[in-house]
């Protein structure tokens, strides 16, 4: 342990994979490390955006993520949102850290371009992140959040894994409830398995459940969605990983019982007694790999609910610069946040997009928005998306470790308010500082549990 490390105080706002991280990378260093999370636990998308089917792999990452909060120099405050319930400015330029961390994520749906379509959000229109959270949490017996209906024949607007995850929830929840209706006792493992094999050990259709299916809108083909993380460099390579896109989706279309429609584009609304009851799409045709409209061809395609899927930006905070939806960055290799010089962006929240450019060094893996990027969710690929996270933030780390070390030594006082400001905040939530007993109290009940 570097005996000068001890002279330094780092906060980091998100607790997820890319900011525990940071937080064990640094107290391992003999840093002192505060971790902001807006939830009670700081599981981030792994917790709300993981579909719960992937219940084993949760609970693999959850407790890495444990292990890293509960080292001994971090100190966790939960329940504590960037913006909301703490002032970025007052943080970053009067408490005294000698480091500021954004590890927030992306929590906020790109908006769909069309005009004015916002306006009927929870009027026949969804967004995927709010509606993820709902279906992972409705379960519990104390969830008291938004409620979402779910309706037969909806159409989902995307084209990636999230998209799909959307789909699946769509088809698994009308399914169930359709099989109940007929007395058949069914659960989500086991439609998740395949609702096909389901339908057909009951000798069952679709039309049988009286269901139609939910509908998968992508403005591009099936051989462009971003399904296979294989090279395609060649025109042989290029041929051989579209082969791979549509035969994944097939299989999808297979199991879960859904209709596919590529190459349209939302382009306008159809509005009845306040509430969206239709999108115009634009068709569109795929030229040298762009998509281009198709000039006079469109059509109005009418559903009692629409689900946007089309991606996740980061949430933008009051007094951090902004470069159109994301953070706005010097273009160096440890992404300090134009304006401070001791403020530093990790993961999605500098390009709200599944990759970091190359010239900042980053993995490609450093983001949760490889949700929308990759659809098996492996556990092979899980692991080696998390390890490959492991290491683009160990190696930005690097390079704002030797910046911190330039950095005077913080005067004792200084170390003393920031405990003391922090432990106020703990006392808000009722934290005491046990890290581990804190999960034992909060960890939501898990569905698995209940069907035992």
């Amino acid at each position: 342990m570097d005996n000068n490390s001890g002279h330094h105080f780092i906060a980091i706002f998100g607790g997820a994979v890319a900011g525990s991280e940071a937080a064990y990378q640094l107290a391992s260093r003999g840093f002192r490390v505060v971790v902001f999370d807006q939830n009670i636990l700081p599981y981030g998308k792994i917790e709300d955006g993981l579909p719960k089917w992937h219940e084993k792999l949760r609970d693999k990452e959850e407790n890495k993520i444990n292990e890293k909060i509960s080292h001994p120099n971090v100190h966790f405050v939960p329940g504590v949102q960037l913006g909301k319930d703490i002032d970025f400015v007052d943080v970053a330029k009067n408490w005294g850290f000698t480091a500021v961390l954004l590890a927030t994520g992306a929590w906020r749906d790109r908006p769909i371009p069309v005009d004015g379509i916002d306006d009927y959000v929870d009027k026949g229109l969804y967004y995927q992140n709010p509606f993820v959270y709902w279906f992972n949490h409705y379960h519990e017996p104390t969830y008291n959040g938004p409620t979402y209906e779910i309706e037969d024949d909806a159409i989902v607007i995307g084209g990636g894994l999230a998209s799909l995850d959307v789909v699946k929830i769509l088809m698994i929840e009308t399914v169930q409830r359709a099989l109940e209706k007929k007395g058949i006792k069914t659960n989500m493992f086991q439609l998740e398995r395949g609702i096909n094999k389901v339908l057909e050990e009951n000798d069952l259709t679709l039309d049988d459940l009286g269901l139609k299916g939910c509908t998968l809108f992508y403005r591009r083909r099936a051989i462009d969605m971003p399904l296979s993380s294989a090279p395609a460099t060649t025109p042989e390579q290029l041929a051989k990983v579209q082969g791979v896109r549509q035969k994944i989706l097939d299989n999808f279309l297979k199991k879960y019982l859904f209709k596919f429609e590529p190459c349209w584009s939302p382009a306008g609304t159809v509005v009845e007694d306040d509430r969206l009851t239709g999108i115009t799409f634009q068709k569109n045709e795929i030229t040298d790999g762009k998509v281009v409209p198709i000039p006079g061809v469109c059509e109005t395609f009418k559903s009692s609910l629409f689900i946007s899927s089309i991606g996740s930006i980061p949430e933008m905070i009051q007094g951090i610069p902004a470069d159109g939806q994301v953070f706005k960055i010097d273009q160096d290799e440890c992404c300090q946040l134009e304006g401070y010089d001791n403020v530093f962006a990790l993961g999605n929240a500098v390009t709200g997009r599944g990759n970091i450019v190359e010239s900042q060094k980053h993995s490609k893996a450093v983001s949760l928005a490889l949700m929308d990027e990759h659809l098996h969710w492996q556990e092979e690929d899980y692991q080696a998306w998390l390890r490959g996270t492991e290491s683009g933030i160990q190696q930005q780390l690097n390079v704002i470790v030797d910046r911190i070390e330039r950095k005077k030594f913080m005067p004792e006082e200084v170390i003393q308010e920031i405990l003391r400001k922090t432990k106020a905040l703990q006392s808000k939530t009722g934290y005491d500082g046990d890290y581990n007993a804190w999960v034992k109290k909060n960890l939501p009940v898990r569905l698995e549990d209940m069907l035992d």
